[in-house]
């Protein structure tokens, strides 16, 4: 049976793409994760399914697993450029330190597993509002970044080069655009600081607020994004850990540049809702305006292009979130008195 390990396997991708794993009834899946910004319930329980609780950084935890693992996934990180800001620190332990733990268990065991590491656009992506260009996975990037978070994926990615080149490991890049999908869990995990523990994702944020009739708050209105939906990339991944050639980075991306203004009415529009949307200016941590990715080189290597469209993907995303209220509403509420809108 076909062993794979996903780092950071509960969170909103990985349980996405252990549950496509899974079709497979020679795979069994392996996770490790902290639960800092998951939690143990959103997952359905399954016979294939092991778990190893704990901080896939540090390599007590990593040596309990099998050598045998022939694939990994490596998806953790902190969630998210506010978390990071306010604490530097958890963001390299939660999003820089497992990478490279990781990469160091596979090296020092010897271990015959491709790995495939979830990287950022938004870290590679050129600040500007101006008119956006197709991001290509360039690897000449600059050193003005906007957070700890965007850095610490960067990092990551130079790490997977240099054991791909020093010490032969199969290591492929992904960069994911901005996913959204059912199962994003608002305040999901552990409280990381600031109200971003909830109000993290533009898309499950907007969602959330316009079920409940608020206003969607766009910051900065020319800001535009790629938004790719969590099964296509969850597919993506699967055809990188194929035909990724290893050392490469590859886009998870849907290849589209869309507003934000414009996704929030249509998120408004979709849900049959009465909200507004207001525009304010943008986040002084926030340069990166209009970005969205190429497909090109990730269609011609490994063939996979992302499906779905924005009105089908957000129905869905809707109606999943319609139909678990309560379990978002749980989940948000139980931060209590460190709740803020």
């Amino acid at each position: 049976m076909k062993q794979v390990l996903i780092i950071g396997g509960y969170g909103f991708v990985g349980r996405n793409l252990t549950q496509q794993l899974l079709q497979d009834q020679n795979t069994q899946v392996i996770i490790v994760d902290n639960f800092l910004s998951s939690d143990r319930e959103l997952m359905v329980s399954h016979q294939r399914i092991s778990i190893v609780e704990g901080d896939a950084g540090d390599p007590l935890v990593l040596s309990t697993l099998p050598k045998t693992i022939s694939e990994v996934y490596i998806l953790n990180c902190l969630h998210g450029n506010q978390s990071s800001l306010f604490d530097p620190m958890s963001d390299l332990r939660n999003t820089l330190a497992p990478v490279i733990s990781t990469l160091e268990w596979i090296r020092q065991n010897k271990i015959d597993a491709k790995v495939v590491y979830a990287g950022a656009g938004c870290a590679v992506a050129e600040k500007t509002w101006d008119d956006a260009k197709p991001v290509e996975e360039v690897d000449i990037i600059s050193l003005n970044h906007d957070s700890p978070y965007s850095i610490s994926k960067l990092a990551g990615e130079m790490h997977a080069i240099m054991y791909a080149k020093q010490f032969g490991l199969n290591v492929v890049r992904a960069r994911f655009q901005n996913v959204y999908g059912p199962g994003e869990v608002l305040g999901a995990g552990k409280w990381r600081g600031t109200s971003a523990t909830i109000w993290r994702n533009v898309t499950p944020t907007f969602i959330w607020k316009a079920l409940q009739g608020e206003d969607l708050v766009v910051t900065g209105k020319s800001a535009s994004r790629d938004f790719i939906y969590v099964e296509d990339l969850a597919m993506g991944l699967q055809k990188l850990m194929t035909r990724g050639i290893s050392g490469e980075a590859y886009n998870l991306a849907s290849g589209h540049e869309t507003s934000i203004f414009d996704w929030a009415n249509l998120i408004v529009e979709t849900s049959k809702s009465t909200s507004a949307v207001i525009v304010k200016d943008a986040r002084i941590w926030d340069n990166s305006g209009r970005r969205f990715g190429s497909i090109v080189k990730t269609r011609d290597t490994t063939g996979f292009l992302a499906n779905t469209s924005s009105a089908v993907g957000l129905l869905k995303t809707v109606t999943w979130t319609m139909e678990n209220r309560l379990l978002i509403e749980k989940s948000i509420t139980k931060h209590g008195s460190k709740l803020v809108k």
